[in-house]
């Protein structure tokens, strides 16, 4: 799982590291996209908290970097707390720290959350005849995440697939959904021309817009009535 660490932390469970960074995105007259903190914040916590997840961990604290400014820290913090709520997320930490000495010409935030994983939760990815994959949501970038919000995949959505023995999620970042695709399986490299879907699949995702889901046939039916819209389905070409 890329941008993730995990380090064994006691005798029963290991301690989940994901982190996202986001740069000149923000309210600076420098950003190449204007957004309010609120917004930057959140999607940056979707980037890292989605990665944790889709480790295994349950998620219990997040670390934030603030390089905006002081005036900015309230905003960044009810971003991130706008992801806690969607997850339900109980008991969860917020920290962090500002650069107040100098001011930046662009916005910039760095965000880490903490997770935990019980030891031997997750197994390695195995393609084979009887894998079923789907995108959820739709990848997206810049301007798109505002303009076409109601075409990202909900973080509730994601939760609820990411706690499903018969389900394995793999969010997609700026790399696109084939990139991501080749990380996820062990035993299996896939061309552009394989993976069939109506979605883009070298597209960057940006915030983790959608995410990859694999499972057996017997639960499809059950994704798709979680996921309505957000579902692609995706055929893969020998």
């Amino acid at each position: 799982m890329r941008n993730v660490l995990t380090i064994p932390f006691d005798e029963t469970g290991n301690l989940i590291v994901a982190s996202d960074n986001s740069g000149a995105i923000g309210m600076k007259k420098d950003d190449h996209v204007f957004v309010p903190y609120e917004t930057v914040a959140y999607y940056s916590f979707r980037v890292a908290v989605m990665e944790c997840m889709a480790a295994g961990g349950d998620p219990i604290s997040v670390i934030l970097h603030n390089f905006c400014g002081n005036e900015a820290w309230e905003k960044l913090t009810s971003g991130v707390q706008r992801g806690v709520g969607e997850l339900q997320l109980k008991n969860f930490a917020i920290t962090g720290s500002t650069e107040s000495n100098f001011s930046m010409h662009q916005s910039a935030i760095g965000i880490i959350v903490l997770g935990k994983k019980q030891i031997g939760k997750m197994e390695e990815i195995i393609f084979n005849e009887q894998s079923k994959i789907a995108i959820i949501g739709k990848p997206l970038v810049g301007n798109e995440v505002i303009e076409q919000e109601d075409q990202i995949a909900p973080l509730p959505i994601f939760k609820k697939m990411s706690r499903h023995e018969g389900i394995r999620v793999w969010p997609v970042g700026s790399k696109g959904i084939l990139s991501e695709l080749n990380k996820m399986f062990k035993n299996k490299n896939f061309l552009k021309d394989q993976v069939l879907t109506d979605v883009d699949v070298v597209k960057s995702s940006g915030p983790s817009t959608c995410f990859i889901s694999l499972y057996q046939e017997n639960v499809e039916e059950e994704i798709k009535k979680w996921t309505g819209s957000y579902f692609h389905s995706v055929q893969m070409r020998e």
